[in-house]
């Protein structure tokens, strides 16, 4: 669609003019399809994190995993079913409208599969209240009430009469800050004493949970109401006399408060960095196999590459008879053993190329290339040089690591 869209502008292609015979509405259908599934893409991170977090304070294994995971999938397939919800205000087909408000709101239906299995793993579980976990149920509360606005816009006769207003800037912060960056906070604070060898502040991390929490319903809920009164989006002033000043001045507090939690969550990592408590490989007590390396790990991670034999392996161990690391691997060498994928059997071994700065150019270039399009298409001709020189030294043979190889071949 940018592709499309620079053409039109630089060299005159005519995808999205319709004076010659394009179409302005493509661009929405093209934008949409990769815009909608890219918001669920956005959380799915962030649900990862709540099922490596929940667990480890729940002290217990993920109930459901299998129909969590499922669930997931399926959101990823539905999510490319939906984009025409966000164009209920054109002439698309009333047909076609009521299909897209089904899709729209089956994918509620896997999204709250996942939601009830942490619930059941945190309802049956011994809860340990630490600042990771705090921030995970706040995801609970204020992501349910993303996808129960979302449920709301999901209908035509709704959302035709809300559509570009200031309740669709609540939704879409409801459900991205929700669902990506408090996960992303409990996962920061999680993984923190792992990355840096410290714990950061309990005290300081709470201050900043509940900052963080009361700051972002100030700021966001208010624009519900301002939606339903009328305010647009994507106009920056307003005449006076139409009584959304009060809730604008609110959501303005709101988000000072919300940024004021984001910086004590930063200080307290600049102090933690330097003046915190030492933190234990597993200080935390968790189940997954990051755990059972230093903190900070060793640029080896581990000594030898351990076995693993369920989702959370430091409670369960490996059974009796079982080994429970790999061996026979070369010592002065990126040797790694390749398993079969569906019952992790050893299948073969593979020798890693050595580090090399060559992808990092080579997304460098890239990007400079596509920036540079957008400003001349003769971008394309130059630009093309450096990503295909990079390219050739990333790929090209080495006799050495050959040479290696085959001996490590040989020896096996």
């Amino acid at each position: 669609a940018s592709t499309m869209m620079i053409m039109d502008r630089r060299i005159a292609r005519h995808f999205y003019n319709p004076g010659e015979g394009g179409d302005a509405l493509l661009w929405q259908h093209l934008f949409w399809f990769f815009g909608h599934p890219e918001v669920y893409l956005i959380f799915m991170p962030g649900l990862g994190f709540i099922s490596a977090i929940i667990p480890t304070f729940a002290r217990r294994p993920i109930f459901g995993y299998t129909a969590m995971v499922l669930s997931l999938v399926a959101t990823g397939f539905l999510a490319f079913g939906l984009w025409v919800h966000h164009m209920y205000a054109t002439n698309i087909p009333e047909l076609g409208k009521s299909f897209f408000t089904a899709a729209s709101i089956l994918i509620a239906i896997p999204t709250a599969t996942q939601i009830f299995c942490w619930i059941a793993t945190l309802w049956t579980g011994r809860l340990v209240f630490r600042t990771p976990l705090l921030f995970v149920l706040a995801f609970f509360a204020i992501l349910v009430i993303g996808g129960m606005t979302g449920l709301m816009l999901a209908s035509v006769s709704l959302d035709t009469q809300l559509h570009d207003s200031y309740f669709v800037v609540a939704h879409l912060h409801y459900v991205l800050i929700g669902g990506a960056v408090f996960p992303l906070f409990g996962a920061f604070y999680y993984w923190f004493p792992k990355f840096v060898g410290r714990l950061m502040s309990e005290r300081l991390g709470a201050w900043s949970f509940g900052l963080m929490f009361v700051g972002f319903h100030l700021a966001f809920f208010p624009m519900h109401l301002l939606g339903l009164q009328g305010m647009p989006r994507r106009v920056y002033t307003y005449p006076a006399g139409t009584g959304w000043d009060q809730l604008n001045l609110l959501s303005t507090l709101g988000a000072l408060t919300f940024a004021l939690g984001i910086a004590l969550t930063l200080v307290n990592a600049f102090v933690s960095a330097r003046r915190g408590a030492v933190a234990a490989a597993d200080p935390w007590g968790g189940g997954t196999l990051e755990w059972a390396t230093l903190s900070p790990p060793r640029m080896c991670n581990f000594e030898t590459v351990p076995v693993v034999h369920g989702r959370d392996p430091l409670w369960q161990g490996a059974p009796a008879g079982m080994p429970d690391h790999v061996s026979g691997l070369a010592a002065d060498a990126r040797e790694h053993l390749v398993t079969t994928v569906v019952d992790g059997r050893p299948d073969s071994r593979v020798l890693f190329p050595a580090p090399t700065p060559w992808p990092f150019v080579a997304a460098a270039a890239t990007t400079v290339l596509f920036v540079a399009s957008v400003f001349t298409p003769w971008a394309i001709v130059w630009g093309s040089v450096p990503v295909a020189v990079a390219l050739i030294a990333w790929f090209w043979p080495r006799h050495e690591e050959a040479a290696k190889a085959l001996a490590l071949e040989k020896k096996a």
